[in-house]
């Protein structure tokens, strides 16, 4: 069976947005659609091991957008925090588009972003970031 050049296939992403929980939404595989989910010009991370992608608002901290999830290194030490919503979807390396999350990659990152976050400054300068239990 062909299919019509003129459909556009669906992407099926995990949301995460400050201060709340993740969320599983479909978007038209689309720059538009991605552009629309985080506010502007979308920017590819790879902050994981395996071929997940994080894709978030490219000048998030220059708009001032509100701090969303610290990414933590494999010693537990914060290095970079992710201002504004982003989502995350499947990223094969050997391929130069993204894809839908697989069943059990969505459980995975759905527990690893479940409580929000909050960002303080110490009174050292040091940030401090402390988890919020949100409402199931």
């Amino acid at each position: 069976m062909s299919e019509n050049c003129n459909s556009v296939s669906m992407l099926h992403v995990l949301v995460v947005e400050p201060g709340r929980r993740p969320r599983l939404q479909s978007i038209p595989h689309t720059l538009q659609a991605m552009q629309a989910l985080v506010g502007g010009p979308i920017q590819a991370v790879y902050p994981f091991e395996e071929p997940v992608a994080l894709i978030c608002n490219e000048e998030g901290k220059l708009e001032g957008l509100p701090p969303n999830r610290g990414l933590w290194d494999e010693d537990g030490t914060l290095y970079d925090v992710v201002c504004g919503a982003f989502f995350l979807c499947a990223a094969p390396p050997d391929e130069d588009t993204f894809r839908s999350l697989t069943e059990e990659q969505v459980r995975h990152y759905q527990e690893r972003f479940a409580r929000p976050e909050i960002f303080l400054l110490g009174p050292d300068g040091q940030l401090l970031v402390l988890p919020v239990e949100t409402a199931p």
